[in-house]
C-alpha cells in the first residue's frame, strides 16, 4: 500500500497553527470534512474516541490519529506540519509537529492495518522527517512523501 493511495496533495497542511492536541485534532477533523464531505464533527469525535484510549503519538514528534467511520467510502489520510510543536502526550513525552490522520471505513480491517503500518514505516526514516520539518510547501511535502514510496519500492 503506498502513501500515494491514501494521501491527495490537497489533503496537506503545510503550516498548521495549533496551541494544544484538542485544537489540533479539531484542525484535522475540519480539513478531513472538507475533503470527505463527511460532518466534521463525527470525524473529530471518532478520532478523539480513539484518543481516549491511548495517544496516537509515535514519538519523535510524530502522530498518527486515526479512526473508523461508517460513512467513508476508502481510507484516506491528511498530513499536517505543525508550526510549532503541541503537547500530544506521545510516548515518548515529545511534542509533535507533524501528525498524519488516518481514516478508515468501519470494515477496513486489514486495510487499515496496513496503512497505519506503511504509514509509521515511511515516518521512520529521520531524513524524510527533516526534509518534512524544513519545508512549508504542500506541494514539497507531497512530493517528498512519494519520493519515500519510489525508493522503498526499489
Amino acid at each position: 500500500m503506498a502513501l500515494a493511495d491514501l494521501l491527495q496533495q490537497d489533503a496537506i497542511i503545510p503550516a498548521l497553527k495549533a496551541n494544544s492536541k484538542k485544537q489540533l485534532l479539531q484542525e484535522l477533523a475540519a480539513k478531513a470534512s472538507k475533503l470527505t464531505g463527511l460532518p466534521e464533527r463525527e470525524i473529530f469525535d471518532v478520532v478523539l474516541q480513539r484518543e481516549r484510549l491511548g495517544s496516537t503519538g509515535v514519538g519523535n514528534g510524530i502522530a498518527i490519529p486515526h479512526g473508523k467511520l461508517a460513512s467513508i467510502k476508502s481510507i484516506a489520510g491528511i498530513f499536517a506540519r505543525l508550526e510549532a510543536p503541541v503537547d500530544f502526550e506521545a510516548l515518548d513525552d515529545q511534542p509533535v509537529d507533524l501528525v498524519f490522520l488516518l481514516l478508515a471505513p468501519e470494515g477496513a480491517g486489514a486495510d487499515h492495518l496496513k496503512a497505519l503500518s506503511r504509514i509509521a514505516r515511511v515516518l521512520r526514516d529521520q531524513d524524510l522527517v527533516a526534509k518534512l520539518r524544513a519545508t512549508e510547501s504542500a506541494s514539497a511535502i507531497y512530493a517528498f512523501l512519494n519520493e519515500e514510496q519510489a525508493s522503498n519500492a526499489a
